[in-house]
């Protein structure tokens, strides 16, 4: 709390012990006026409500009164000019336009969706923790993609600066400086499976999201994101994200097209009237009886994405139900239906349970201990645990927050409104819920390729949108070099199949009046095997 806020504080203590009362009306009304400008106040209100509450209050001398709302005017026009300056910097930032959608584009290599490098330039305003510190410390502490000898360079040449303005390598960091970085960005590639519709009208765009490609711009993905895909090559623009998904966990994704649609789902959500079923493939014989994990989970970094469970956690709950189960592979496929949206919660509530996603490269290793989490047994510190998946993990896998929670609002508490019925066709509402996805089952057993399915039978969403394909054939002129880019000189390797799906998979939500299903990935079928 700063020194005016002390002051002001101290003016609420000072008129409850002098008491000094007015009779006029009028008084007593400005007073009350005046009570509801305070409590707009940032104060930490919580050591002086009980003044505000005192009736007392109301009765105060004209130079107590006008003090206070001098006092009051200078503060609200101090927080008014940083709120201006703040709102004249974000201007300036980068934002989904045309321009930034044409920045670069795509193309396909090895199966891969790739980015043709482009010039980028991130910003963010400084933390916290980062005032009054030398801008090339915080740098080389807080983003360590490159040296610091590389920073720098940066900074010193004009292409890293504070409020657009060039600096030194002293510069001391303060409060509301805007930081711009321009760099040579190289996206990480993605899975080059089609985007496919579930549903779309004026209101909603549901889509079956691919694994490995992130719901929104994150980390090192900007232009291989969900939104910027379905924006270039699909002219589906302005959509809001009502919910994420992991970015290695595939399935039903949905946008709305206006702020009122999208505020009404968020609003389900957030009220827990929306029925989220997953299916999953884990680790040994999952139990036949209908298991509920309740315990809490605690994000252990956000930093680096990473959450277990603990009693310091928040409170969740998952049901999970036994489809079938491979004697010959030890592996069982599990129907998952969680009730809140807690970041990672399934993959932790089965790591818990000694069942882990089968390919989940982070809860399904050793770093957690010799039963891998079993039980909430990890048996290091959360500092060395951190420690310890830093040095194991490849970043690109894994690390970083890219919409991790399994079904996450967005905006604020606002009211409930019944949206109408919107089932796709074929949503068989009568079926159980297993009867549903054997009869799936069934159908999927026969096809034995994932990508030949996809691309045989899927409709994508260029079919639905009518708009026609882009050229994706590699072209070397549009190939932008940086002779100071460090990826530039670096040859990474194309990331195996393996590395872009986990076997979890967004099957079905539905809500008041609504229902939304897609098709199920062919690893869901029990007897299938994974390819060599």
């Amino acid at each position: 709390m700063n020194e005016k806020n002390k002051y002001i504080l101290n003016c609420l203590n000072i008129l409850w012990t002098f008491n000094i009362c007015h009779t006029s009306t009028n008084t007593v009304n400005k007073r009350q006026k005046l009570l509801k400008l305070l409590r707009c106040i940032n104060l930490e209100f919580n050591h002086s409500k009980r003044y505000l509450r005192n009736p007392k209050f109301l009765y105060l001398s004209n130079a107590e009164y006008y003090n206070i709302i001098n006092v009051r005017r200078e503060y609200f026009f101090l927080v008014l000019q940083a709120k201006l300056e703040t709102k004249a910097l974000k201007a300036k930032r980068p934002g989904f336009t045309d321009e930034r959608y044409n920045e670069t584009s795509y193309y396909i290599e090895n199966g891969l969706r790739k980015v043709y490098p482009y010039y980028f330039t991130f910003t963010t305003f400084t933390k916290g923790r980062w005032v009054n510190q030398n801008i090339l410390d915080v740098f080389a502490r807080e983003f360590r993609a490159h040296p610091a000898e590389e920073y720098e360079r940066c900074i010193k040449s004009g292409s890293l600066t504070v409020n657009y303005q060039k600096v030194d390598t002293q510069y001391k960091l303060k409060h509301n400086d805007l930081l711009a970085n321009v760099v040579h960005r190289h996206e990480v590639p993605v899975t080059n499976d089609p985007i496919t519709i579930v549903h779309m009208d004026d209101d909603i765009v549901v889509v079956n999201k691919p694994a490995s490609i992130p719901v929104h711009p994150c980390g090192r993905y900007r232009h291989n994101t969900v939104v910027f895909v379905l924006a270039k090559e699909h002219n589906l623009r302005n959509l809001r994200t009502i919910h994420r998904l992991d970015r290695l966990t595939s399935g039903l994704l949905m946008f709305g097209r206006t702020p009122r649609y999208a505020r009404i789902m968020e609003a389900q959500i957030r009220n827990r009237q929306v029925n989220k079923q997953y299916v999953c493939r884990v680790e040994g014989r999952f139990p036949e009886q209908t298991i509920e994990c309740n315990h809490p989970i605690e994000v252990v970094s956000y930093k680096i994405g990473v959450c277990k469970v603990s009693n310091k956690g928040k409170n969740c709950s998952t049901t999970f139900q036994l489809v079938g189960y491979n004697e010959k592979t030890n592996i069982s496929v599990v129907l998952c239906f969680p009730h809140s949206g807690r970041m990672h919660q399934i993959r932790v509530h089965l790591q818990y349970l000694g069942f882990p996603v089968k390919n989940d490269p982070l809860y399904n290793h050793v770093v957690f201990g010799p039963e891998k989490g079993r039980g909430g047994v990890i048996g290091k510190s959360d500092e060395q645990l951190i420690h310890d998946l830093i040095n194991i993990h490849n970043a690109e896998n894994w690390l970083g927050m890219d919409g991790d929670s399994e079904l996450m609002p967005i905006l604020k508490d606002v009211d409930v409104v019944d949206v109408g019925k919107k089932s796709p066709p074929g949503y068989k509402k009568n079926e159980s819920v297993v009867e549903q996805h054997q009869h799936q089952l069934q159908i999927k057993g026969r096809q034995t390729n994932q990508l030949q399915f996809q691309y045989d039978s899927a409709m994508n969403v260029s079919t639905q949108t009518g708009q026609e394909v882009p050229d994706m054939d590699f072209d070397a002129e549009k190939l932008t070099h940086d002779p100071h880019c460090y990826e530039c000189r670096v040859k990474f390797r194309d990331p195996k199949p393996k590395d872009l799906i986990m076997y979890l998979h967004a099957w079905k939500y539905s809500g008041p009046g609504w229902s939304y299903e897609t098709d199920l990935p062919v690893w869901a079928n029990v007897e299938w095997k994974e390819p060599e």
